[in-house]
């Protein structure tokens, strides 16, 4: 049984996010996931945490491959394994158009290639290569001025066919987000190297589950109804098309849209979501505990207790 927490990008308290990935250091997860979208820096959070934890894993779940340069993501990443003592994890992915371009003012356009270009230019910078300017083919090509860092994993969010084929040909790990756990291991199946899957379902534990499914349902109808086009289109794929018009004409999880909320989260008491959480663990090699923005620190608690790895 392997576990992570994954933070999502709406979630700007900080120091819930220090206090969860002490929790989550102490019960023996392996992997802490900071997401970055228009709220907070997840390069310097995860400073805090490199010196705030001692044993678990650091990620960066994820960063754009439009909002940062590759050498400015190959010096954060190279920096942060540094700090963390070895125990960073660089997650990389092609965003949203919604947020590519009314954030960063960056034109969307062939996201796949950007990630595999983005990816192959941060992985050979880290390795000690000089980097390639192509902009400006004629400047003096220079190095990572701090030891070369070639050992940080790159992990890759991707969905897509065409995203799933760059993490199948330059990844370390997986993340896919909104796949259903037959696709993930349809598409697992296929790599032809050795790629480590983690994925998992937003969680929360409460006795009363009237408010964990609130809490749940909420979350869902923001990546469904508020966070662009892709995350419904992709669900919708599935066989889940009337669910999620559903959730973008109420912006609630209604009664006939539940099948939402079996698929891609996990609600209730401890024993409840326990035994949500295993089918996960036969998916992925290492399931990922999401936690909605906005959980009062008891639930957050409660949560990170129960979904917690056995020793």
């Amino acid at each position: 049984m392997r576990r992570g927490i994954a933070i999502t990008p709406m979630e700007t308290r900080g120091d819930v996010i220090v206090r969860a990935a002490r929790l989550a250091d102490e019960l023996g997860y392996e992997v802490f996931s900071v997401a970055e979208g228009w709220g907070l820096d997840a390069a310097v959070v995860l400073a805090e945490l490199a010196v705030s934890t001692r044993r678990i894993r650091l990620m960066a779940g994820v960063l754009s491959v439009w909002g940062r340069s590759p050498a400015t993501i190959a010096m954060t990443a190279a920096t942060l394994h540094r700090l963390s003592g070895g125990r960073f994890v660089l997650g990389l992915g092609a965003s949203t158009r919604q947020l590519v371009e009314g954030w960063h003012d960056v034109a969307y356009e062939r996201p796949a290639a950007r990630l595999r270009e983005v990816t192959t230019q941060v992985r050979g910078l880290l390795a000690g290569e000089r980097a390639r300017p192509s902009v400006t083919p004629a400047a003096r090509a220079l190095r990572l001025g701090q030891p070369p860092a070639p050992d940080v994993p790159i992990w890759l969010a991707a969905a897509g066919e065409r995203t799933v084929g760059v993490a199948a040909d330059l990844a370390d790990g997986w993340y896919p987000i909104y796949l259903r756990r037959e696709r993930i291991r349809k598409v697992a199946a296929g790599f032809a190297r050795p790629v480590t899957v983690a994925a998992g379902p937003f969680t929360v534990v409460d006795p009363d589950a009237g408010a964990a499914r609130a809490a749940v349902a909420a979350c869902t109808a923001g990546y469904l109804g508020a966070m662009g086009d892709i995350y419904p289109r992709l669900v919708a794929e599935q066989g889940l098309a009337a669910e999620v018009e559903l959730v973008r004409a109420t912006r609630t999880v209604p009664a006939g849209a539940e099948a939402l909320l079996g698929e891609f989260t996990a609600y209730g008491t401890e024993s409840t979501v326990r035994q949500a959480l295993e089918r996960w663990d036969e998916t992925a090699d290492i399931t990922l505990v999401g936690l909605p923005p906005g959980l009062p620190w008891p639930a957050v608690e409660a949560t990170l207790h129960a979904a917690a790895p056995a020793r």
